[in-house]
């Protein structure tokens, strides 16, 4: 499963890129958020491979759910896919921008892949093991290197979002005493976290699960975790929830080892 979701984020990450070097053309959501014709065109291209690939296993995806297509998912694993994660980045022509499908089982990530196709990184995980690559010419060049996280040391450096910070998080970060901190778009914050350049990434303001599923799934393998602000394990797969809209995520805090 993992090198077919690796192919299929390969070239939505490619078809991404021509539109990027082309110039995207930007609407906007009910939510006054971003999309762009390579959000589109991505998905379609994931959602195309996902159908051939894994026909019983049901695609929450982005832009599927903004037009009211919601599939069955209860008591089933599903994948979670966001297609251009960081749209902001994507439009402002910063390279911080992602192609994200994750595998949910029982509430958990537990397969992920990210690339970075301005980057050049792809980053996957499943069973356990996280790992990451140089990208070159649309396919990944020389070996997968294994990532691990790191043990946190007396000076810890945070990540927080570029755009989407909030007063909550910077007081949090004042309170645990870190002072040494860098703005990083898209689920590439949970990339760095497993590959052990960074230590914690709280995010106190709204995000969905298919932002976080695959990234979140990476850090799992790679020793890290991702809890809710009362100490929970983030779930996946959450509907008709009394407070938010389905699968919002709460706050959370994403780590390394402690």
């Amino acid at each position: 499963m993992l090198e077919i979701l690796e192919a299929s984020a390969l070239a939505a990450g490619q078809a991404i890129m021509e539109i990027y070097l082309a110039g995207p053309s930007v609407t906007y959501k009910r939510d006054a958020s971003p999309v762009t014709d390579a959000d589109h065109r991505a998905e379609r291209i994931i959602l195309a491979d996902l159908a051939a690939a894994f026909p019983d296993i049901p695609v929450v995806a982005e832009e599927e759910v903004a037009a009211g297509r919601v599939p069955d998912i209860a008591g089933k694993r599903f994948f979670l896919v966001d297609p251009l994660d960081g749209t902001k980045e994507f439009v402002k022509r910063n390279s911080h921008f992602t192609v994200n499908i994750g595998l949910i089982e029982n509430g958990e990530p537990v397969t992920g892949v990210v690339y970075a196709p301005a980057l050049g990184l792809i980053y996957s995980a499943a069973a356990g093991r996280a790992k990451k690559a140089l990208v070159e010419n649309g396919k990944p060049a020389g070996q997968w290197t294994t990532i691990g996280c790191r043990r946190c040391g007396d000076r810890p450096m945070a990540l927080t979002s570029r755009w989407h910070n909030s007063p909550e998080t910077v007081s949090f970060l004042t309170d645990q005493g870190i002072e040494d901190s860098e703005a990083v778009g898209s689920s590439l914050k949970f990339c760095l976290l497993a590959e052990g350049t960074a230590d914690i990434y709280p995010r106190f303001s709204r995000t969905m699960e298919w932002d976080t599923a695959a990234g979140d799934a990476i850090l799992r393998a790679a020793g890290g975790e991702t809890l809710t602000t009362a100490g929970i394990s983030l779930a996946y797969g959450k509907r008709n929830q009394p407070d938010d809209s389905d699968f919002a995520n709460p706050w959370f805090i994403s780590r390394g080892r402690a």
